[in-house]
């Protein structure tokens, strides 16, 4: 096949590359360049030119053609400024979401031609076709599955894309865990094969997030208040450095303190104290539209799984229209956040938290 493979100079998205090319496919190679000039500026350094590095001296030792796109501005209109208005509203974004709905599986795919039949990148996720027949007699309904190392797994992220979008993905490392890749980086004696992962937003590499919205919002103080007193245990810089069921960052003492509720109109945080309080569990929260990937396949009802920020952790839960029951209470549902349906091992779809 002729494929188009977005290279971050990472370890995954190299041995995904790799792969490919041992299979003899007819590859181009792509660097997205969504770094932000004038953030870097103020804010530190952002490890674009090692990244570059390496994605060059591989493409080279193996003769694969390297692009290097400018998105900055449509990362900037379609990812940025959608952060920053979550947060200023109290909300709690996540940009990666975005970022593959919008950049990687979205303008990406209207930059290149379509003589490219997949893109390739080194997400852990797996695609599948189901035994669906549409009305040509073709199947073509595409299933996301999650990657059998569960740590790894990016379905969470990918929840938004839609069924024309994940037609043309392609996810080599996706059958694969992290160990397994590392090792295949060495067989393949790439230059990163010892690279640690990348932590951070993809559009800042390792500003901290804090910073960020520091630059673009500013500060603006306000009290801490504990939930059950009323009282004020101290100051805060401005409501959208603080997530719900947030602990660590908070500078009290007295804790352990978790973040439950935020007025934003007041500028208060409520906080809750102790390890375990109940303020921080929820046993139901109510969600937006929900988008399904597959149109065609089980709607997002009834009895299902849900995770409500990327990890490990899968919740039973029935869904009945926007509302979302938890069998047993989560911590740390927060407004903003993306609810991620699962049908055992299939991702259905996902919904941004309305009211948690």
């Amino acid at each position: 096949m002729k494929i188009a493979v977005l290279t971050s100079g990472g370890v995954d998205s190299s041995v995904a590359l790799r792969l490919l090319h041992k299979e003899g496919h007819d590859l181009t190679a792509f660097y997205l360049k969504i770094w932000l000039e004038d953030e870097l500026a103020y804010l530190g350094e952002c490890p674009w030119e090692e990244d570059l590095a390496y994605v060059r001296q591989i493409c080279d030792e193996i003769g694969v053609p390297l692009e290097v796109v400018p998105m900055q501005k449509e990362y900037w209109e379609r990812v940025v400024e959608y952060t920053m208005a979550e947060a200023k509203a109290g909300r709690t974004p996540n940009p990666d979401v975005l970022c593959n709905q919008q950049i990687k599986f979205g303008q990406f795919y209207d930059f290149i031609d379509d003589s490219f039949e997949k893109v390739a990148t080194g997400h852990y996720a797996q695609v599948s076709q189901d035994q669906m027949v549409g009305n040509d007699g073709v199947n073509k309904n595409f299933v996301l599955k999650i990657a059998p190392d569960p740590v790894k797994d990016q379905t969470y992220f990918l929840a938004q894309i839609s069924q024309e979008q994940l037609s043309r993905a392609l996810f080599p490392i996706g059958s694969y865990d992290k160990v397994e890749v590392r090792e295949l980086a060495q067989e393949f004696d790439l230059p990163n094969q010892n690279r640690k992962d990348s932590q951070g937003i993809c559009f800042l590499g390792k500003i901290p997030f804090r910073d960020f919205l520091k630059h673009h919002l500013g500060e603006n103080p306000g009290d801490f208040v504990n939930f059950e007193t009323g009282e004020k245990v101290g100051e805060h810089l401005g409501y959208w450095f603080y997530t719900i069921g947030q602990r660590q960052g908070l500078g009290l003492s007295g804790g352990p303190w978790f973040v439950v509720k935020k007025d934003i109109e007041k500028n208060l945080i409520y906080l809750a104290q102790g390890y375990e309080p109940d303020e921080v569990y929820k046993s139901e929260f109510k969600v937006g539209p929900i988008h399904l990937i597959s149109p065609e396949g089980r709607e997002v009802s009834g009895d299902l799984a849900v995770k409500i920020r990327h990890g490990v952790a899968l919740h039973e839960c029935a869904v009945d229209g926007d509302k979302v029951t938890l069998k047993k209470p989560v911590h740390g549902v927060a407004s903003g956040q993306f609810a991620v349906f699962y049908d055992d091992d299939v991702c259905l779809g996902s919904a941004a938290i309305v009211t948690a």
